[in-house]
């Protein structure tokens, strides 16, 4: 993964952690869409956005402010991106439910001709809408993110 190296440290809680990962993934998950590995770039994308999800709602801050019902679980990311959206956090123009059917599709099958601009941008603002972007990627990490190129 390519967080390894830059997660790992003992001074980063678990909350730290997980904002981290989202942040690397949307490079890797950008950077191999670029590259041509469309299904490999939409799997990334979306381990980026459910860190975003999951850090998001581990946040103390965030958390107060979440509009929930007793029955939620905050460990199913559709809840999760539901509830968000319920609180007003993420405009409901990105479809959840079709990026899940996108990433099903992504992880069996070729996905080398999909056009995957409007899916990036929506993952994109989702990802400023929970505040993990925009940053710079410069000086999140060095280009060697400690996994291969032909990954």
């Amino acid at each position: 993964m390519p967080q390894f190296g830059h997660t790992e440290n003992n001074t980063l809680n678990a909350e730290r952690a997980i904002f981290m990962r989202a942040r690397l993934h949307i490079c890797t998950g950008r950077r191999r869409l670029r590259e041509g590995k469309i299904s490999l770039g939409i799997v990334t994308l979306y381990d980026a956005l459910n860190s975003a999800l999951q850090w998001y709602v581990a946040c103390p801050e965030h958390r107060k402010k979440l509009r929930t019902i007793t029955t939620d679980n905050f460990i199913d990311d559709n809840i999760v991106f539901d509830i968000l959206v319920r609180s007003g956090v993420i405009a409901p123009e990105f479809d959840y439910g079709a990026f899940n059917e996108l990433v099903e599709t992504a992880l069996y099958k070729n996905m080398s001709t999909f056009n995957y601009a409007d899916m990036l941008a929506g993952i994109e603002s989702v990802m400023t809408q929970l505040g993990v972007m925009p940053f710079d990627e410069d000086e999140l990490h060095p280009d060697d993110t400690g996994i291969s190129q032909d990954n």
